[in-house]
């Protein structure tokens, strides 16, 4: 029995031994792939925070490609890209001051430095921080020589001149308007080919948008008519302006209510042999005076205000317009007497003036003379004193009228035509501009945000006998800027205009593709040297943010449609080094109609310091 358990128990033992042997190789297998494992997943989470999964695929109207396309997986994390809406809002920031100087003989100077001029806030002197030179026109012209140079090529016509005409339709006589628009009607008519003309009335009542077409402008020209805010057709009883009203109403002139006073009782003859019935008719002329005082008042100002209003579309409706942007107001010149509508006119000046926008101003009353007594179907004449009275405040209120069209034109650079009766001379003049100018910005030091006008001068160190022609003034903002709406208005004043910038490695490419005799989808790539940009080293790579605006113009260059495009790079140094030889290509694409289109790219690196700015043209048959 001994020998027979010891067998046992050896072939016990011999059994636990190849089962922990076994066991051993199984716990030693397990060990292996439990490290291949753990090995094969550091080396997958290694690769995926190198490459996370690729972007979705991007909108047909918007893509993005690298040079790097046969590797995505190196560069999708360091690159982004999303787009939104071009909304802008045009908000102030300088201020800016537009010079014409002239010589002896009249004509503009253009060979002048900044260290030439000397500037003064409420007579502070001023640093200025930004200076120019323009010469306008002269992008028209290198695009024309670039045509010229490409004869293979067929070049759109593209517009390079916009001209708005304002008729202030609701100041304006019958007989002033008649003529205005006789004189315009001939000056349309010599319009270039590359010219663009729009018609605008301060009533509103006749629109004509920008046009090549002579004959829309000859018809929209006879629709204009004078239209007064409130006409009744009645001679008013007492004759009080709205320059007489602010007088007695707001400066307390007693000599001008006086003067009415007479005029009511003129013009309201009422019994007054008895002294009782002398005081009765004194009282209800005083009345008379007082009611005719606020309604002058009352009309005059929405008079002022509607035309203000106008003119502030105007300027936002032509700083859309791609080139060269001027307009001419036709007005007998108005009056803005209160707080509210001189902040209106100064918003007017500085939108013209962020916009690249000249207003020039026709005096539609030619040489004119004020008839002593006033007007000659009164029944009634006035007595001498209130005459002669009368007769110094409608020449007061005539020049107060004249120096807004005045002021209008030397803050923004444009020209001023007045006392001559020659309007075809004078719309040749007003539609003209200077062949240089120039924009003087400065930022104003230790500057309140209270809405207090300042006044500005300009001045140039030597004169020599030039004159300057600048804005008077301006008023501060009420509250401090924006920098995202300030960015925001920056590109758009870039994308309406046709100066080219090259801070930027960017170049402009266009194709197209017809779907059918009807449809194209117009494409706009704008390839970026991605290795030659400006980055900062952050979290140890290489950062940059873009903004791509893509914009497109029809043939008498107004805006069609534009997307606008953020690009945030954040490069390894191997990708910017060995990866980014050929650059980044970005693709825009729109949905258009065959004919000729402008188009325009702008981008502007996130702090702002750098912009590129390009043209280009593209005919689709």
């Amino acid at each position: 029995m001994t020998t027979i358990s010891n067998s046992d128990g050896s072939r016990t033992n011999s059994r636990h031994r190849r089962l922990a042997q076994v066991l051993a190789a199984f716990a030693w297998s397990f060990c292996v792939v439990l490290l291949w494992l753990l090995f094969f997943t550091v080396t997958v989470r290694a690769q995926s925070e190198a490459a996370p999964p690729a972007p979705t695929q991007a909108a047909p109207t918007d893509q993005a490609t690298t040079a790097t396309e046969s590797h995505p997986d190196q560069t999708a994390a360091e690159i982004t890209a999303h787009e939104e809406a071009t909304t802008f809002k045009v908000n102030v920031k300088l201020v800016t001051v537009r010079v014409v100087v002239r010589d002896a003989q009249g004509h503009a100077v253009g060979n002048l430095h900044q260290e030439d001029f000397e500037l003064f806030d409420n007579r502070k002197p001023q640093i200025i921080s930004h200076f120019s030179v323009e010469q306008p026109g002269t992008q028209a012209a290198k695009e024309r020589l670039t045509s010229e140079e490409k004869p293979g090529e067929k070049q759109p016509s593209v517009p390079e001149r916009y001209v708005a005409f304002v008729f202030d339709d609701i100041h304006l006589k019958f007989g002033d308007l008649v003529q205005a628009r006789m004189a315009a009607d001939h000056h349309l008519a010599t319009l270039l080919p590359t010219d663009r003309a729009a018609i605008f009335s301060t009533s509103g009542q006749t629109t004509l948008d920008f046009t090549d077409d002579r004959a829309k402008l000859h018809d929209a020209l006879l629709r204009l008519q004078p239209r007064p805010v409130a006409a009744t057709g009645v001679a008013d009883c007492p004759d009080i302006s709205y320059y007489m009203a602010d007088l007695i109403q707001n400066k307390h002139d007693l000599q001008a209510l006086q003067t009415a006073i007479q005029d009511s009782q003129a013009c309201l003859p009422l019994p007054s042999s008895t002294t009782s019935q002398q005081q009765a008719a004194a009282q209800t002329a005083s009345m008379q005076v007082l009611a005719e005082v606020q309604r002058a008042l009352a009309m005059g100002g929405q008079e002022s205000r509607v035309a203000l209003s106008v003119l502030k579309d105007v300027v936002r409706r032509i700083s859309v317009m791609p080139g060269q942007r001027s307009i001419v107001v036709v007005s007998p010149g108005f009056l803005t007497l209160d707080g509210d509508m001189l902040t209106e006119f100064m918003d007017v000046v500085d939108r013209a003036l962020h916009s690249d926008v000249m207003i020039s101003c026709l005096d539609a009353r030619g040489l004119y003379a004020m008839l002593p007594g006033g007007d000659i179907t009164r029944d009634v004449p006035l007595s001498g004193f209130a005459a002669a009275m009368e007769l110094q405040y409608r020449t007061a209120s005539a020049q107060a009228e004249g120096d807004v069209l005045s002021d209008l034109a030397n803050a923004t650079g444009g020209a001023f035509f007045h006392n001559n009766n020659d309007l075809d001379e004078g719309f040749k003049r007003v539609s003209a501009t200077p062949e240089y100018f120039y924009t003087l910005g400065f930022a104003p030091q230790n500057l309140k945000f209270d809405g207090g006008y300042h006044r500005l001068k300009v001045s140039l160190k030597k004169a020599g006998g030039m004159t300057l022609q600048s804005r008077s003034g301006y008023y501060a903002p009420k509250h401090v800027a924006d920098p995202a709406e300030e960015a925001k208005e920056e590109i758009q004043d870039a994308v309406f205009s046709q100066e080219e910038m090259h801070d930027l490695p960017v170049e402009l490419h266009t194709q197209f593709f017809k779907s059918s005799d009807t449809e194209a989808k117009l494409a706009v790539l704008a390839h970026v040297d991605a290795k030659h940009l400006h980055y900062r080293k952050v979290d140890g790579r290489n950062t940059d943010e873009l903004t791509l605006v893509s914009a497109i113009f029809n043939q008498n260059g107004v805006y069609i449609q534009g997307a606008q495009k953020t690009l945030t790079m954040r490069w390894k140094d191997e990708t910017l080094e060995n990866k980014l030889g050929s650059g980044i290509t970005l693709k825009t694409s729109f949905d258009v109609k065959p004919g000729s289109y402008l188009v325009r790219l702008v981008v502007r690196d996130k702090d702002g310091q750098l912009m590129s700015a390009e043209n280009g043209a593209i005919e689709i048959p």
